[in-house]
């Protein structure tokens, strides 16, 4: 039986964890490694961290924050933000961690994808995918529209100030295609707004590819993750304020996916 993961992300910002309402009106939330081990004693299955300004301001990758996890944190753990390169990757799994996460740097060039798994295997990449839904003139809800090509949801990088053109389910699916082994999709729309995640973008991508799909933005209660889950059918969920400001544990997400029916590792 497929487990389905309960996965804490640390948005890091300067060398802290920080978290926001659609990406912008950041507040701190503490220090990414003493986070990380709290979560991992709650029972986390895995962390996420990304460098939310790297790719933005150009900075180099954050393999020292990775060095810094590698002591103390023993689940695996995805960096992400700046990489750029296989070089820039091999220095972030050398620190320590098990995963890369890529976004900015693959939309520029798609070869990336491909040339990272053939290095380290798809296991280690994560196309991460920030998504926002499309509400321009041509936009078109219906599924004869969706076939028709029109976007719904619009791929956006460089932390979510830059739209590019494309349409989300589109390019995860060229991203599974090149080598990525998991979709890390976030719904600008939802996230930090606390209104659950973006079920129908999550559900249309998970159909679209054959590799887990982590559903990202929006969580705010425990029903929630319940929801991505069953109804968006996501393979993991990634939260962040609800674990970040004491409202719930990772054991309590997990007892209530339980209870729900979820298969969950306790």
């Amino acid at each position: 039986m497929l487990l389905r993961r309960v996965i804490p992300c640390l948005d890091v910002d300067k060398g802290r964890v920080v978290k926001g309402v659609e990406f912008v009106n950041l507040r701190d939330a503490g220090d990414p490694v003493e986070l990380a081990v709290r979560y991992q004693d709650e029972g986390a299955d895995e962390i996420v961290f990304l460098d939310i300004t790297a790719s933005h301001e150009r900075r180099e990758t954050v393999a020292e924050l990775a060095r810094r996890c590698a002591d103390d944190v023993f689940i695996p753990f995805t960096i992400g933000g700046g990489v750029r390169s296989v070089a820039e990757a091999q220095a972030v799994l050398d620190a320590g961690a098990d995963k890369v996460s890529v976004n900015s740097a693959a939309v520029a060039r798609p070869e990336l994808i491909g040339e990272m798994a053939s290095v380290f295997g798809a296991q280690c990449v994560v196309l991460a995918i920030d998504a926002r839904r499309d509400s321009g003139p041509d936009s078109d809800r219906s599924a004869a529209g969706r076939a028709g090509g029109l976007a719904r949801y619009g791929v956006y990088i460089k932390g979510g100030r830059e739209p590019i053109g494309r349409d989300a389910v589109e390019w995860a699916r060229e991203g599974a295609e090149r080598g990525a082994g998991e979709i890390l999709l976030t719904s600008m729309d939802r996230d930090g707004t606390e209104d659950g995640y973006e079920l129908e973008l999550t559900r249309t991508v998970a159909d679209a590819v054959d590799v887990p799909v982590i559903a990202s933005g929006g969580a705010g209660t425990l029903d929630h993750l319940v929801e991505a889950i069953q109804a968006g059918d996501a393979d993991a969920v990634l939260c962040a304020s609800i674990f970040h400001y004491g409202r719930h544990t990772v054991c309590e997400a997990k007892e209530h996916m339980r209870a729900a029916g979820i298969p969950v590792r306790l």
